[in-house]
């Protein structure tokens, strides 16, 4: 086991000790190249795992025992399986003798576990073990990547074999895609070429194929606007011309409208998901949609493609710019930068202290130069919007589940990865709570990663669907919350608390500063509402704006 994770480069192992796992934890002395990472829960170690590999495109791994260890690291793995995210997750089980006889802590993890893994396997022979493994971290990482599940009962722990590592992996029915169809791309060229209002929305696939430095290409060379999916911030700078931010239920305003309006849009490496698309009978009406992507399975899921290029994107997306003569869209362009100066993102200054207010701080302070990442919620949206991400694999949230407590053990996952970097974790009081346990492990490592708390008394983003649907209703979203600085404290964490915007600068001063894990905590306006937005099940066209907009157009007046 040991001798599979050198084998792949691991340097870092993110685990919770028990029963069934103790043989491996015994040998973990043997090969102090492998760093083990102790989580205080085991859906930390997931996350952590997950972090890790989202900050470097390299495979995060994770441990379990059996039972309700390995129950415990689901959300993560469903995490990571809905954001194409590479794991590989080890989890021990009873003796295979008794398996199916309900002994102690006796659990079905691969039967769980099939629809949120790539593939999974429980190993009941020693001499599969040296293959699985490399097999493993073969289908982790290439294609379409996902985490991928090895299940390995006590008895196989301890046993002995002599079968070698295999020279490559050769699975029967896995086929990774070819060289790109230059059918395909010639197509692909021909109606981008033709188009007049283009727009291209770039994906997650774009950071874990390495081809952000495509994008920047192709968005130069033929003069179109770079939107992103939630998950594709960063393969753009935000401070490009020709980047537009992100779309969708709460992306830019600008972004969601020249999407709608555009006659061509070329989706590369996203999914066109609901929370971009909305209601999908009426997404992109006037356009046609080139959709590039690995996987043809996404191909027509959730859009009508009118052409498709299949393929990985250092090959295909490569191929594409390099054929796309250079061109020129004025107009369009004019447009466009119209509803850019029409709808932007505003942060108030009307002496309220606002999430939005200290997002937008953050970003100033770290030149948009840190890695962040967010738990899920208003607090989530507003740094997608707000914050100004410079480059790829320094943005970690979780977009397709929506994982409340990610964002903590992801930053310190990103950190163990990336150590010389900033890392800070923007999270709401709603999601910190359910992984705050993990302020223990960083503190042991000495981690220096930082917590940006947005406490606003209230589950947000629920509590804003009672508001805005729900008739003011508010049903169960008043969070209490800890006395947070006594919290720090116990912990032996830094702590900060800033109620006032003209504290922000120095509160982040001396939080960059502080060597070791510091929290800073924000108590900000309780009822404050993420704009623009479009409401569930309602198409792109139904964008509900800022009422600070107009605060904002009578300030140009």
């Amino acid at each position: 086991m040991m001798e599979a994770l050198v084998r792949q480069g691991v340097d870092t192992l993110f685990g919770y000790p028990g029963g069934v796992v103790l043989p491996l934890y015994d040998e973990m002395l043997n090969w102090p190249q492998v760093r083990h990472v102790l989580v205080r829960h085991e859906q930390c170690a997931a996350h952590m795992a997950d972090g890790y590999a989202r900050a470097t495109n390299r495979v995060g791994v994770c441990l379990a025992t059996s039972g309700p260890g390995a129950t415990n690291l689901v959300t993560g793995i469903a995490t990571a399986i809905m954001d194409s995210v590479p794991m590989v997750v080890l989890t021990g089980n009873v003796n295979s003798w008794a398996i199916g006889k309900d002994a102690f802590q006796e659990t079905d993890i691969q039967g769980i576990t099939i629809p949120i893994t790539k593939h999974n396997y429980l190993v009941t022979n020693v001499h599969d073990l040296p293959y699985v493994l490399e097999e493993a971290f073969f289908l982790a990482n290439t294609g379409r990547k996902g985490p991928v599940l090895v299940d390995i009962p006590k008895d196989v722990f301890i046993a002995k074999t002599a079968i070698p590592f295999p020279e490559r992996v050769v699975r029967r029915g896995y086929s990774l895609p070819g060289n790109p169809c230059a059918d395909e791309i010639a197509e692909a060229v021909r109606l981008l070429q033709e188009a007049e209002r283009p727009v291209v929305i770039s994906g997650a696939g774009v950071v874990w194929s390495e081809t952000s430095h495509l994008i920047r290409e192709l968005a130069e060379k033929a003069d179109v606007p770079i939107i992103n999916s939630l998950l594709g911030l960063g393969t753009i700078p935000r401070d490009d011309p020709r980047s537009m931010g992100m779309m969708g239920m709460h992306g830019e305003a600008s972004a969601t409208i020249a999407v709608q309006n555009a006659d061509l849009v070329i989706g590369i490496g996203n999914r066109f998901d609901d929370r971009l698309t909305g209601k999908t009978a009426g997404f992109a009406p006037k356009a046609k949609i080139v959709h590039f992507d690995i996987d043809p399975s996404e191909f027509g899921k959730s859009v009508d493609t009118f052409h498709t290029v299949t393929g990985d994107l250092a090959q295909t997306l490569a191929a594409f710019v390099a054929a796309v003569p250079r061109k020129t869209h004025e107009g369009w362009w004019k447009q466009l930068r119209a509803w850019q100066e029409e709808f932007p993102i505003v942060v108030p200054e009307d002496g309220r202290f606002l999430s939005r207010t200290v997002l937008h701080a953050l970003n100033k302070a770290t030149d948009g130069r840190a890695i962040v990442s967010t738990d899920v919620g208003q607090h989530q949206m507003w740094t997608a919007q707000l914050y100004r991400f410079r480059e790829p694999k320094n943005w970690l949230s979780s977009g397709g589940l929506g994982t409340m407590g990610f964002g903590l053990p992801a930053a310190m996952g990103a950190k163990f990865a990336r150590p010389e970097e900033e890392v800070w974790a923007v999270v709401g009081d709603g999601g910190f709570q359910m992984t705050l346990q993990e302020l223990q492990t960083a503190v042991e490592n000495n981690l220096n990663v930082k917590i940006c708390l947005l406490n606003n008394g209230y589950l947000g983003m629920v509590r804003q669907w009672q508001e805005l649907f729900y008739d003011n209703r508010y049903s169960h979203v008043a969070m209490g919350s800890p006395d947070y600085g006594k919290l720090a404290d116990a912990y032996g964490v830094a702590f900060f608390r800033c109620s006032r915007a003209e504290d922000l600068e120095a509160t982040f001063a001396a939080a960059r500063a502080h060597q070791g894990p510091t929290l800073c905590e924000f108590v900000v306006e309780m009822e404050e509402n993420v704009f623009p937005m479009v409401a569930a099940g309602a198409t792109n066209d139904s964008l509900v704006m800022d009422p600070a907009l107009k605060q904002f157009a009578e300030a140009k007046k």
